[in-house]
């Protein structure tokens, strides 16, 4: 019930964050600010980083590469779903750990509310268990922000090279040279500019 909850309000703060990000477009567009249709919109490399931050896939919206939003959020529901299943366990044998120690200083008013695939287990394995779902649980949590974190770097990265040529009509060689008036040989570093006209 709790996590649950915990999900519906995540959804709402990630939606009312959207919508004031959207709006805020629309709020301060005034006359005097508007640009003009002949200047260039470079891209923002630091506003796809804080759009990630903001909400993992947002950057990479922003940056027009559509195709990474599978993998951010597949890379983000591997940890959420076991932290889910190891949250669920954690509490399981949790109770089920003090029900059996209970039981040993003479209350066995809980016994019955265990569930059936615990029953059987010593109290020492339900201790070692619960210690090894809480463990995974916390490392869920560490992957989940650091998956969070790569995708803010991706967005950043791919933010900077968004405007990079890697086209054909570039080209760069390291050649051999000879100065005759000095005597000396070396390497020449030469960036050739190509015409598209020139194929």
């Amino acid at each position: 019930m709790q996590c649950k909850l915990a999900l519906a309000s995540t959804k709402l703060v990630l939606l009312f964050t959207c919508i004031l990000l959207f709006q805020q477009n629309s709020w301060g567009q005034d006359s005097a600010y508007l640009k003009r249709a002949d200047t260039i919109v470079h891209h923002n490399p630091r506003l796809s980083a804080k759009y990630s931050a903001i909400m993992p896939g947002l950057g990479q919206i922003y940056n027009k590469q559509y195709w990474k939003l599978p993998i951010v959020y597949g890379a983000l529901a591997i940890p959420v779903a076991t932290y889910i299943y190891n949250d669920d366990l954690y509490n399981k044998t949790k109770f089920a750990y003090a029900a059996k120690f209970k039981a040993q200083n003479g209350d066995n008013s809980d016994l019955d509310k265990i569930d059936p695939t615990l029953k059987n287990l010593s109290i020492g394995s339900l201790q070692s268990y619960r210690n090894s779902f809480r463990k995974d649980r916390d490392y869920s949590v560490l992957w989940f922000i650091l998956g969070w974190g790569l995708n803010v770097v991706d967005a950043s990265v791919s933010g900077h090279l968004k405007e990079f040529d890697i086209s054909p009509n570039l080209a760069m060689s390291i050649k051999p040279t000879v100065q005759p008036q000095y005597q000396q040989t070396g390497l020449s570093l030469q960036l050739h500019f190509k015409n598209a006209q020139s194929k």
